[in-house]
């Protein structure tokens, strides 16, 4: 798609900044991109001082800290002369006002019962360069969690998932009127306080285990030393299972627009309605100490030097208060813009927030740092025309360094591109080879994820109005996630010493960008897309086999769309071969446009108006959230849905809902197929 408007866009649920990038001259637009590897992105220096600089203290949404992080990146888009921006919102956030845990320790004789009072704090170690801000770190909470003061036993569940609560239910746990124990990991906090309470407890407290985090086992180094989570170390972080502003629900957060009341919010589902918190490895492992009953499953205990944990009830019994202040509060998306010589009107926009639950070191200003060398939801919602109708696709970069290995997720027409750009940029681990080589290995092809998952910023633009996406990234979990040891001194020691990763990072990244913008055809594949559906779809049979569910209108329109890629496939050869030495772009300006933008809009025709049945922020048919995992990823969510709800009533009417949605993925397929071709029926 040749010299396209590119965009580079930074944003998040809560607070951004964004970037546009257009090029020009066919004559020497690819010269372009080997100067982009060769020499634009070579300086490591420079991005870790953008991360020093943005990393500089705490600075969460809505703060005067955030603030200036987005006057900084404005004043490095402006110095480069670059036309920029501010886009502001008034968004409904949340912040703790005051906390309380203790734990009551039944003795033998009640007059011995003792009562230990957690401090609920992160502890400084010796020579931290950021002692003199940790202060600015708020107190240690759940955004969007309910207040409230409740006590009763602590039930250990795990990690607080559906199938988790069930082996409960076989052993004979009842966890009403219980405070839940539940480790982070596996799914969303939001979901673990959600599944809380549908099983009925009253209160849930979500921590660090140390097998996870902690580096497993007592002997281990933590941060500083290692980059484990020290025992004090706490994951904060929102339980709200929603998307954007929960007060202006499908509507930007603009001032003095429409809002529904916290009464509102709250009847629909989407805040918690029990408190919770968040505590550290050290809380929770003191809190296991106290409960007794049934022994734990052998996948349920902790590392080698930790407690037999058992589930409970009790006799431990938790107090918990929490108290939050509901504000609305000025959130800034900083807009970068670099316009094309030809077709000005396209958008490719890469994507990376800015706040930061503390000092933000990985998550997010490793993708920022990035974007500066080459939000949100609300900004979605209120462009939400415009973006539909001229969003080439979005580049994705949250989490961009945490460690080695490079990991993409995608939307599946994207797959080849993805291969081909890494394919350009050498391993920055081992300079004998590619990012593809590392990323291959020893396997036939890479492994690409798809974006499903509600976990970042890509969500509003694949899952809300069907934007082509990708998301890169170097690392994979990280221990200090969401704490206030992810700063600085981490990413320098351990997450990126020598600051290759994030050049390596920023070349894929921009190359991307690149070639979206310079293609005369856009570098969309939908044979790939085909082939995944396929794939998904297979694997659907087993789950519906001997119910009556029929998936031949499945098949068939994936095949519809497997034609449809073929045709288009061959559309693009035919109009190269018939060039000849003239300028494709001089000679079929139209015909390259008007292919280009079947290959734009297809992506779209797998969205549907009316969204999730009962999730209808959620659009997307082919790619959301798990129903009780915000950050899995879920093929054919409302099938998904509809069999689950299925399972657990196994109605007729309840089966017949599965094939109904059946019909909606077929249909939305086969309009993708439609769009392709191009023609009327």
């Amino acid at each position: 798609m040749s010299h396209t408007q590119t965009a580079i866009a930074a944003l998040l649920a809560i607070a951004t900044s964004f970037y546009y990038l257009f090029f020009s001259d066919p004559h020497t637009k690819y010269s372009y991109h080997s100067l982009f590897i060769s020499t634009a992105l070579s300086d490591n220096v420079s991005i870790a001082h953008h991360l020093h600089t943005l990393t500089s203290r705490p600075h969460v949404a809505g703060s005067e800290a955030n603030a200036e992080a987005a006057a900084y990146v404005l004043s490095v888009f402006t110095s480069c002369d670059i036309q920029s921006h501010m886009a502001s919102y008034q968004v409904f956030l949340t912040y703790p006002v005051s906390r309380a845990l203790s734990l009551t320790r039944p003795s033998p004789t009640p007059t011995d019962s003792s009562i230990i009072t957690f401090p609920l704090c992160q502890e400084i170690y010796d020579g931290d360069p950021y002692a003199d801000v940790a202060s600015q770190v708020l107190p240690t909470f759940h955004a969007y969690a309910k207040s409230g003061s409740v006590t009763g036993p602590a039930v250990y569940v795990n990690y607080g998932r559906v199938e988790d609560y069930a082996t409960l239910r076989e052993m004979g746990v009842n966890v009403s009127g219980s405070v839940v124990l539940a480790r982070y990991g596996g799914i969303f906090r939001g979901d673990i306080v959600n599944n809380a309470y549908e099983a009925g407890a009253i209160g849930a407290l979500i921590y660090t285990d140390r097998k996870d985090y902690g580096g497993g086992g007592s002997d281990a180094k933590w941060f500083p030393d290692d980059k484990w989570m020290p025992p004090s170390g706490v994951q904060v972080g929102t339980v709200y299972d929603g998307t954007g502003d929960p007060t202006t629900p499908g509507w930007a957060s603009s001032e003095g627009c429409e809002r529904l009341s916290y009464e509102e919010v709250e009847k629909a589902a989407a805040l918690p309605l029990i408190p919770s918190l968040p505590i550290s490895a050290a809380d929770g492992e003191t809190i296991i100490r106290s409960i007794d009953g049934k022994q734990a499953n052998d996948d349920w205990q902790g590392d080698k030097d930790a407690p037999l944990y058992r589930v409970g009830p009790g006799p431990g019994v938790v107090n918990l208060t929490y108290t939050g202040e509901n504000v609305i509060a000025t959130i800034q998306n900083v807009i970068g813009v670099i316009t094309g010589t030809e077709e000005p009107d396209r958008f490719v926009i890469l994507g990376n927030h800015r706040d930061a639950w503390t000092f933000g070191a990985v998550d997010p200003n490793s993708g920022t740092a990035a974007l500066l060398e080459i939000g949100s939801t609300e900004w979605v919602e209120e462009n939400r025309e415009i973006l539909a109708s001229r969003v080439v696709a979005y580049l994705n970069a949250d989490c961009a360094v945490s460690g080695a290995g490079f990991h993409a997720s995608a939307t599946p027409q994207l797959d080849e591109l993805l291969k081909q750009a890494t394919q350009q940029v050498q391993d920055p681990e081992n300079s004998s080879q590619t990012i593809y080589d590392s990323w291959v290995g020893s396997s036939n092809s890479p492994v690409i994820g798809r974006l499903g998952g509600g976990g970042s910023d890509y969500g509003a633009f694949v899952q809300h109005i069907g934007v082509p996406a990708a998301d890169i990234h170097f690392g994979g979990g990280y221990p200090v996630y969401h704490s206030m040891y992810d700063d600085f001194i981490w990413m320098e020691k351990f997450g990126d010493p020598m600051f290759q990763r994030h050049v390596a990072a920023a070349s894929v990244w921009g190359l991307l960008a690149l070639r979206l913008a310079d293609d005369e055809f856009l570098p969309f594949n939908y044979l790939s897309y085909a082939y995944e559906l396929q794939k998904s779809a297979k694997e659907l049979e087993d789950e519906v086999s001997g119910k009556g569910i029929s998936l031949a209108p499945l098949f068939k329109s994936i095949q519809e769309l497997s034609e449809a890629a073929t045709k288009i496939e061959n559309q693009k050869k035919a109009i190269k071969e018939a060039r000849g030495l003239m300028s494709i772009w001089k000679r079929d300006h139209f015909k390259v446009r008007e292919l280009n933008d079947r290959l734009m809009m297809a992506e779209r025709a797998f969205t549907d108006r009316d969204g999730l049945f009962g999730r209808p922020w959620y659009k997307h048919l082919i790619y959301a959230p798990s129903k009780h995992n915000d950050y899995g990823s879920k093929s054919f969510p409302g099938i998904d849905d509809a069999i689950e709800e299925a399972k657990n009533l196994n109605t007729a009417e309840s089966w017949h809902t599965v094939q109904h949605e059946v019909w909606r993925v077929s249909r939305a397929v086969r309009h993708a197929s439609l769009v392709l071709n191009g023609v009327l029926t």
